[in-house]
């Protein structure tokens, strides 16, 4: 395999990148262990943002990569249409297990996209077999990122994301977001401001009527667009107007489940129990793509009722797959062998008082921080939205730390099975780049 950077790049036109401005200064990683990449030179890269937000076991973790091989050789293949593998099995008991079944069926995909998009159909479908058609209309929330299929774009609130896209799904509305500059800068954990905010979903529910609307999907915290925290007592809110009104509510956990937040999802943080849950990521520790909607009983149960046939005309071609069941059973084991959350918890105030030491470096205008996540946003610079970030992004890699930027904040979020001195790296190597930033 070849281990330097490609003579030519322009065949590959590459995801959620300024492909210009790549090409033109290539970052390439070759290898991976523990925290750590390397690039082409063989330089270290501290992974402060756990791939993309998808690798809480760390890299190379030597039972997931057993495990994959073992069934690659085993089984490489095998159709979820009317057929079956007892992996595909094994594995949704054990994510009910790790649930603490509060949950009752998975119903797995290929990614937080398919995950997200799986979540809303069955919403829909849900509705209708209980012989509430009308209920068609789907919110999400401003500054949500909810993937990038039809249905996540549309409930999705992102507006670069959206708008060379069309008018998506009809229907689709948007409570507003809850971040507040103003009276929640440099919170520790949930802000104090923006319950009421919940309350915008009674002024939905009285302008379009409940027997219209579906389902609320919300991510816990917002990752995408910069970690930004529900205020207390706001999750819990939109579960109560939820459950008044007979609307399905969905969490996005694709970033802050399996353990982002020190906890095995992030509705146990809040202890708050969704109806539906989608999640990616973290469910292979990053190392076969996979997704899985995971669906309270009384969901599952209202399709069963229907006349004998498929219940759901829904699937993916590589619904459950074996590699990535393998996968995903093995990071589950590494989850309760090396006690991963538990160690988490054990880092976050340690994680905390870094972040925060942040404060007063230049342009630092907010820092959020909550389970292993930071949020450190950076005033910018006028007429030129995203730039100053983007030049912390570019320096820190080159001074040997990967960080996640979006607009002008950067995000952080490394593997779980860090230890005070990646946390000392990474902060201390990401504020001698602010120091220096013009």
């Amino acid at each position: 395999m070849n281990h330097s950077t490609p003579e030519s790049m322009s065949s590959f036109w590459m995801p959620f990148t300024n492909n210009r401005d790549f090409k033109a200064q290539p970052r390439m990683l070759v290898s991976a262990k523990g925290m750590y990449y390397q690039d082409t030179e063989g330089k270290d890269i501290l992974d402060g943002a756990a791939g993309l937000w998808c690798v809480p076991c760390g890299h190379g973790q030597p039972k997931i990569v057993a495990a994959v091989s073992e069934m690659v050789g085993r089984l490489d293949y095998a159709p979820a249409f009317q057929m079956g593998h007892p992996a595909a099995f094994e594995l949704a008991e054990r994510l009910m297990d790790y649930t603490g079944r509060k949950f009752g069926q998975v119903f797995y995909t290929n990614s937080g996209s398919e995950a997200v998009d799986t979540a809303l159909k069955i919403a829909l479908a849900y509705h209708k077999a209980r012989g509430e058609g009308s209920r068609t209309r789907l919110i999400g929330r401003e500054r949500g990122y909810h993937g990038v299929g039809f249905g996540g774009l549309s409930v999705g609130g992102i507006g670069n994301n959206r708008k060379a896209f069309g008018p998506l799904l009809p229907g689709a509305d948007h409570l507003p977001h809850t971040h507040n500059l103003l009276k929640n800068a440099f919170s520790r954990g949930e802000p104090d401001f923006g319950v009421e905010l919940a309350d915008e979903l009674e002024r939905l529910v009285a302008l379009h009527d409940a027997s219209t609307i579906a389902a609320v999907i919300v991510e816990p915290v917002s990752g995408s667009t910069g970690v930004l925290i529900p205020p207390k007592g706001y999750l819990k809110r939109l579960r109560e107007i939820c459950t008044k009104h007979g609307i399905l509510l969905i969490f996005d956990e694709v970033i802050t489940g399996f353990g982002r937040l020190a906890t095995p999802f992030a509705a146990d943080y809040f202890d708050v129990e969704p109806d539906m849950m989608t999640t990616a990521k973290g469910i292979t520790n990053g190392t076969v793509p996979m997704g899985a909607v995971f669906s309270k009983a009384f969901i599952h149960d209202a399709f069963m009722d229907a006349p004998p046939g498929i219940e759901l005309a829904h699937g993916y071609t590589y619904s459950g797959h074996p590699l990535a069941c393998a996968a995903s059973l093995a990071t589950l084991e590494v989850f309760e062998e090396q006690g991963i959350v538990a160690h988490a918890r054990t880092m976050q105030p340690y994680w905390e008082e870094a972040a925060h030491s942040l404060r007063g470096l230049p342009h630092v205008i907010d820092i959020r921080t909550i389970g292993i996540m930071a949020g450190i946003e950076l005033a910018a610079i006028p007429g030129k939205p995203g730039a100053r970030a983007l030049a912390v992004f570019k320096k820190a890699f080159a001074d040997g730390i990967l960080v996640r930027v979006t607009g002008d904040i950067v995000a952080l979020s490394p593997p779980l099975v860090l230890e005070k001195k990646h946390i000392d790296e990474l902060f201390g190597r990401l504020a001698e780049v602010l120091r220096h930033l013009d």
